[in-house]
């Protein structure tokens, strides 16, 4: 008799079906009865081996996010199933993955960005690997010449202001940082605090990478001596103070991406975005996300697969509108409302994540002293 059970297993994004067949076959048992008693043939049991779709397990920041879509089509391309761990923050899945190096959580990792990078690669967690697809990145985005981690995607943390109040005060927007210290900014300016925000750490890097180790504080002071507002995070920032949504402050702390999003996200059609970014040499600061395969995986073969998807077209054009930053391949084809309005600086502040990693912490605790002390 044959028995045969079917499971249904769906992953996180519904693309692929898991069956698992069992097959038990039982052997009649041969009774024969003597008249000095019973015998008993022995039992034949064999098992059909196991068959599973093979499973890819993805760890990821808690912003990951990509259309349902995207993911079918490679698990059906290459018969597996993907499903992501999310990790927390990119710091906590740095952490999390350096914890578990001995016996991975996953088989790669995406999301530690150019502020964790140093971290990761000086954990050893990633096995290297040069994709093919790297010939179409261009060279400022890759940070680690040994490929044990890749870039995928970026975004610029910038200054934003709102057109109208400029227009209606008859006042110059700014156009770097060195404006916000001038007298007719006085009050103007909120920003994020760079011990709890992303971008608020982004725009400290910006004014340490512009102004120098020794002379970021003395900027921050004045910037605060010209009542510069600091909150924990970029919702309160954008969506409470920035008098673009009904807030006082008509310069804040966002993205370089945030005009076009307010086009795209408009409840009401609109010819141009309402607000801008500044983009001056030094005034932004750029964040680079990055993917790796994790040391000991399993699943060697399908990880490399994963990367060059993640790299390809197809990924990289999907990354905008599900993740709010843009592709590192220069084939990956941006809606027309990115091309015509998102501001790209074309000198961005940099630090190496070396020097990030070895002063990060006490970069955070001089400037809190300087910024929020009494």
């Amino acid at each position: 008799m044959k028995l045969i059970f079917s499971v249904p297993f769906a992953s996180s994004y519904g693309g692929i079906t898991m069956k698992l067949k069992l097959l038990f076959l039982i052997a009649t048992l041969a009774v024969l009865t003597a008249s000095c008693g019973t015998a008993s043939a022995p039992v034949d049991l064999s098992t059909e081996e196991l068959t599973a779709i093979p499973v890819l397990t993805v760890m990821t920041h808690d912003s990951f996010s990509v259309s349902e879509e995207v993911i079918a089509a490679f698990e059906e391309q290459y018969g597996v199933d993907v499903q992501f761990l999310e990790a927390g923050d990119a710091g906590t899945t740095v952490n999390k993955a350096a914890l578990s190096k001995n016996s991975p959580l996953a088989d790669v990792l995406y999301g530690v960005d150019n502020t964790f990078l140093s971290r990761a690669l000086e954990e050893g967690i990633f096995e290297s690997y040069a994709s093919p697809l790297l010939a179409d990145i261009p060279d400022e985005f890759k940070l680690d010449d040994q490929n044990f981690a890749l870039p995928v995607d970026f975004g610029d943390v910038c200054l934003n202001y709102e057109k109208a109040y400029f227009e209606k005060n008859n006042l110059e927007p700014p156009s770097n940082l060195e404006d916000l210290l001038k007298p007719a900014y006085k009050g103007l300016v909120a920003v994020e605090n760079p011990a709890t925000s992303s971008p608020g750490l982004a725009f400290l890097f910006a004014t340490i990478g512009h102004f120098g180790e020794d002379g970021y504080l003395d900027y921050w002071q004045s910037l605060m001596e010209n009542e510069a507002k600091v909150v924990n995070d970029w919702e309160t920032v954008y969506y409470v103070e920035f008098s673009r949504w009904g807030g006082e402050y008509p310069i804040v702390v966002s993205y370089g991406s945030s005009p076009p999003f307010e086009i795209i996200f408009a409840e009401e059609a609109m010819d141009e975005p309402p607000t801008a970014a500044v983009t001056g040499a030094g005034s932004c600061f750029r964040q680079i996300e990055f993917v790796g395969i994790l040391k000991g995986t399993s699943h060697r073969d399908l990880a490399e697969k994963w990367i060059d998807f993640m790299l390809s077209p197809t990924f990289q054009e999907d990354i905008p509108l599900n993740m709010y930053v843009f592709p590192v391949n220069r084939n990956a084809e941006l809606n027309e409302t990115f091309a015509k309005y998102l501001a790209v600086p074309a000198e961005p502040a940099t630090l190496s994540p070396a020097l990030i990693a070895q002063n990060r912490e006490e970069w955070i605790r001089a400037w809190t002293e300087e910024v929020l002390r009494d």
